[in-house]
């Protein structure tokens, strides 16, 4: 795969990132795609492994190493190698539903178990990815699938995030008659208004669903399964109902002050400047950072997400609190490859931070005592001790606070983003779904329901893209098996 010694000769290359500063004054993907020189020498970095750990889709010590969609990376990567794009893109389409989607927004744990990594820097898998769906749009290589025959079953997709559009797609496809629903005013789900326009930009995510709709899906939108119509309605006029609708429940926090104005949930944020920008008018319910002390509550990449969109509206300010210790730089003993990677790294929104205000808006080890507010109401301080993390002689994981370390941060927004609990309860509780740990319970994507299943991270709990994608190509297939045996 790719040249016999190419790992040897070339050094990995990433993507180009448009100037920090300069991308701050817009709204547009920060990254611009490798040249074609560079995508042929990574490409020719891939070796002949022998066993190709990138696309095994497994979870070690609760991380996702490999390709949870199994894609045939050494293959493609040795097809752009030798030029031949237009095989490379079918061989990339095989596996991945949405490739423009996880080309850009996936953290890519293919890398992270790559065979070149073991001692060097990992192959650019997912620039390559991202250029070989792009160069196949621009070539018109991408083309409506229409399904030859059509079986007569009507399946109904609730949700049209990455898992309800890829288990409508790959039912599409085997030609039953698709509906999704989708309560928002856009088909997307998360990758409309949870990603921001710097990672995903919209116009990407509406070429994918005219293309599905082109291709015999119908999409319904600003219609609530639950509300608009009901879940036995539903299911009287489909044959069977995929259930797709995240876990979306935010986790909040709990904490003297939450009353406050100008604390807000993180996705309410990302959300609502979203459908600014897409409409090109601002809610009552907006949330605008300008001119303002901005503290994000949570350390992943909501978090970082926030910071890169208080950034782009003039914040003042801001800081990002974590709860856990700053990352070492290399992997530790317990931390082996292939497993994921838990190195630090400097994320866009942190580069754009740092040239903005010249530091790291991090602050790790940082725990939230209570929030504070002027004769008005609004928010004004931050109340914050810091932390020390132990581990027991039993190996349990202990924050102790750490005396004489309390600090008052000035502020005039919060978001908090901490997380997710769950699916919202009330649609569960009228379909009759069980649950088990705050999450769908079921057995081959079934539910207790015959004919309701479910798929993304309301079966699995909050997760990556790509295995939300993962997730709907296997329920689809288990909706398939069910509806044939009616026929």
């Amino acid at each position: 795969m790719g040249k016999a010694t190419g790992f040897m000769e070339y050094v990995r290359e990433e993507e180009k990132k448009r100037d920090p500063l300069s991308r701050l004054g817009d709204w547009k993907e920060y990254t611009d795609p490798f040249s074609t020189d560079m995508l042929v020498r990574q490409g020719a970095r891939c070796m002949d492994c022998g066993t190709p750990f990138c696309h095994m889709g497994m979870e070690l010590n609760g991380l996702t190493s490999g390709c949870p969609i199994h894609n045939l990376i050494p293959e493609w990567n040795d097809l752009v190698y030798r030029g031949r794009w237009k095989e490379a893109f079918d061989r990339l389409v095989k596996t991945n539903n949405f490739p423009e989607f996880t080309g850009r927004v996936c953290p890519a744990p293919c890398e992270g178990s790559c065979t070149v990594a073991i001692s060097d820097r990992a192959v650019a898998i997912k620039g390559i990815e991202r250029a070989i769906i792009d160069r196949a749009f621009e070539k018109g290589w991408v083309q409506p699938r229409i399904p030859k025959k059509r079986t007569g079953k009507k399946v109904a997709v609730i949700g049209s995030g990455p898992a309800g559009l890829a288990c409508a797609d790959e039912l599409n496809q085997a030609g039953h008659f698709v509906t999704v629903y989708e309560r928002d005013d856009r088909v997307g789900g998360l990758l409309t208004y949870g990603i921001p326009n710097m990672k995903l930009g919209k116009d990407v995510v509406e070429r994918r669903a005219r293309l599905l709709e082109e291709e015999g899906i119908t999409f319904i939108t600003n219609t609530e399964v639950g509300k608009h119509i009901t879940a036995d309605e539903l299911r009287k006029q489909y044959d069977a109902v995929v259930l797709c609708i995240g876990a979306q429940k935010q986790r909040d926090l709990v904490i003297e002050g939450r009353e406050l104005d100008g604390i807000h949930l993180a996705m309410d944020y990302l959300t609502v400047t979203t459908k600014w920008l897409l409409t090109g008018k601002k809610e009552e319910t907006f949330i605008d950072a300008k001119h303002k002390h901005v503290i994000v509550i949570g350390g992943g990449d909501t978090g970082a997400d926030c910071v890169a969109t208080a950034l782009r509206q003039q914040c003042k300010s801001v800081v990002q609190f974590g709860k856990h210790p700053a990352l070492p730089k290399e992997r530790t003993d317990d931390n082996p490859w292939p497993q994921y990677p838990l190195i630090f790294t400097v994320d866009y929104a942190y580069e754009e931070a740092e040239a903005k205000f010249g530091a790291d808006p991090r602050q790790y080890c940082i725990q939230t005592k209570k929030i504070v507010g002027d004769e008005s109401g609004k928010v004004k301080a931050l109340y914050t001790i810091q932390m020390e993390k132990i581990v027991d002689k039993h190996g349990r994981v202990i924050f102790k606070e750490i005396p004489g370390t309390e600090k008052v941060w000035p502020c005039d927004l919060v978001l908090i983003a901490i997380g997710f609990e769950g699916p919202e309860q009330p649609l569960l509780q009228q379909f009759r779904i069980e649950t088990v740990n705050k999450k769908v319970k079921a057995v081959s994507y079934k539910t207790n329901v015959e004919g309701v299943f479910v798929a993304g991270d309301a079966r699995r709990g909050q997760s990556l893209v790509v295995w939300a994608i993962h997730e709907g190509r296997e329920a689809a297939k288990e909706v398939d098996r069910f509806l044939m045996m009616m026929s």
